[in-house]
């Protein structure tokens, strides 16, 4: 894709994003920035249907409230499919819903396009620091 399509198709995001009163699409959005949502379909997307304490398992760190709360939110979105088997002994398990798993599979290249350029992204983040710490210097020295 040439420049100026790729700006083109950038503007034409930005601006149905900007043109979304309700948030709607922000909020869906941010489902690929955070942690907890990203880690939730990949597990699912990985283990198929499971129930709520298996998905914790894989998830290290998460904490049981913030996955229920991202749990939540991914099924109000249409991500994932909650089964409640309304049994005696409660039984509710997941499953990424197709929409769920289109979201995976389009978060893939993004993924490798950020594991093939982590080395440029470490050196980035030395020069940038060096710079700033070189500049912390100067005005230490200047007081």
């Amino acid at each position: 894709m040439d420049r100026e399509s790729l700006l083109a198709r950038s503007q034409a995001a930005c601006a149905a994003l900007s043109a979304d009163d309700d948030g709607l699409k922000r909020e869906v959005l941010s489902h690929a920035g955070n942690r907890w949502s990203l880690g939730i379909v990949h597990a699912l997307g990985v283990g198929g249907r499971l129930r709520h304490a298996e998905i914790g398992r894989r998830m290290e760190g998460v904490t049981q409230r913030m996955l229920t709360r991202s749990l939540r939110q991914l099924e109000r979105d249409g991500l994932i499919i909650r089964y409640d088997y309304q049994e005696k002994s409660p039984r509710v398990e997941y499953e990424l819903s197709a929409t769920g798993t289109a979201l995976l599979e389009h978060m893939i290249p993004l993924w490798m396009w950020v594991i093939d350029n982590a080395a440029q992204f470490r050196q980035s983040r030395t020069v940038f620091d060096a710079g700033e710490l070189s500049a912390e210097k100067g005005l230490q020295s200047k007081k």
